[in-house]
């Protein structure tokens, strides 16, 4: 669980550096996009799991990727060329409480009682707290800073989208992942031209790197084996530790200043989110469906589509497939990876009374 949030939590600080060396954003977005993309797809083939084949579902994933990948990474590599690496894992923070937002706008929320409304408005509030619009000195009111909501809001979108025409495709997490990643850039392509390719530093790509193959590629597989294996409660857990993680990596490496400001707003939004999350009814412990074991009929046919009426074929990625659904609007985003690395099985989901489920 540490490495894992070590590891989201540190794409923030990638990406500060990649910036710092002279790399453009949009040679930042287009470089973690195809690097992320390459390592799904290295391990969606050791798995067995092949790629989508109708345009129908390529067509949505293409629409996933722009709100999921190429918007929000190139918005965090915008922001983050004048705004602290540690802010911007804090704003990212903020997503789950856009999602709200927008479930409430679509209906797909129920109406909020009073601990989820404090929740919410306890959020914002810190980051009101965080943005400070009332200190002219030092507070955070910039185009840049915009641009990193913007991205959480952009996650926001990508979830409410990827709920309604990407659950239940049928097609194995890491598979469609690593095909979302690919649509994603090709669709950052454009981006390359503004700013030109700016330096580049043996620094830069290392750290441009590091943020495609750790922070967005192997993220993913680490985050989907320890929702098959240990459930959606740790995956949970580590989200709330990566607000911590990229304001703590940033004031150790960068130097960057810790202040009482962003370390009051970040707690303010952390207990806003947690209070924003659906309430479980207690006494009924999280669990998951068992894999269904394949006929015989079925071995060593682990590509083959999950049928409409057997939605719960799930398991770890190299057990077969699964139906991938965008994670749950009431937890903490994990980082700058986005909804990604939270492709997981349905069965992997709990299923309580009073759980809120966004497909």
């Amino acid at each position: 669980m540490g490495v894992l949030a070590l590891l989201w939590g540190s794409g923030f600080l990638w990406i500060k550096i990649s910036l710092n060396e002279g790399l453009t954003p949009g040679w930042i977005t287009f470089l973690r996009c195809a690097l992320g993309a390459a390592v799904l797809l290295v391990l969606a083939r050791a798995a067995g799991q092949r790629l989508p084949r109708d345009r129908a579902t390529w067509g949505r994933l293409a629409v996933a990727a722009f709100f999921c990948n190429a918007l929000p990474f190139l918005l965090f590599s915008v922001g983050e060329q004048t705004v602290d690496s540690g802010v911007a894992g804090v704003l990212n923070a903020t997503t789950p409480l856009w999602s709200l937002l927008i479930g409430l706008a679509l209906g797909t929320e129920r109406p909020l009682r009073a601990g989820r409304a404090t929740g919410l408005a306890l959020g914002f509030a810190g980051v009101l707290v965080i943005f400070a619009p009332w200190d002219h000195g030092s507070g955070l009111m910039s185009l840049e800073a915009l641009a990193l909501l913007g991205a959480s809001v952009s996650y926001a979108v990508a979830f409410a989208y990827m709920a309604r025409h990407l659950a239940a495709r049928g097609t194995a997490p890491l598979a469609l992942s690593a095909a979302q990643l690919l649509a994603a850039t090709g669709l950052s392509t454009p981006a390359l031209a503004a700013g030109g390719a700016g330096t580049v530093t043996w620094a830069g790509l290392l750290a441009v790197a590091a943020l495609g193959v750790l922070a967005t590629g192997l993220t993913f597989h680490l985050n989907y084996r320890m929702i098959a294996e240990e459930g959606p409660t740790a995956a949970a857990t580590v989200g709330y530790l990566l607000p911590v993680v990229s304001v703590g990596l940033g004031a150790l490496v960068l130097g960057e200043p810790l202040t009482a400001r962003v370390v009051a707003g970040m707690a303010v939004v952390l207990v806003g989110v947690g209070l924003a999350r659906p309430r479980r009814r207690p006494g009924r412990a999280e669990r998951t469906r068992p894999t269904k074991q394949a006929r015989p009929d079925e071995q060593g046919r682990p590509n083959e589509q999950a049928r409409p009426d057997d939605p719960a074929r799930s398991g770890p990625a190299s057990a077969g497939p699964s139906v991938p659904v965008p994670p749950d609007p009431g937890l903490p985003l994990p980082g700058p990876p986005g909804p990604v690395p939270q492709a997981v099985s349905r069965s992997a989901r709990p299923r309580t009374p009073g759980s809120h489920d966004p497909s």
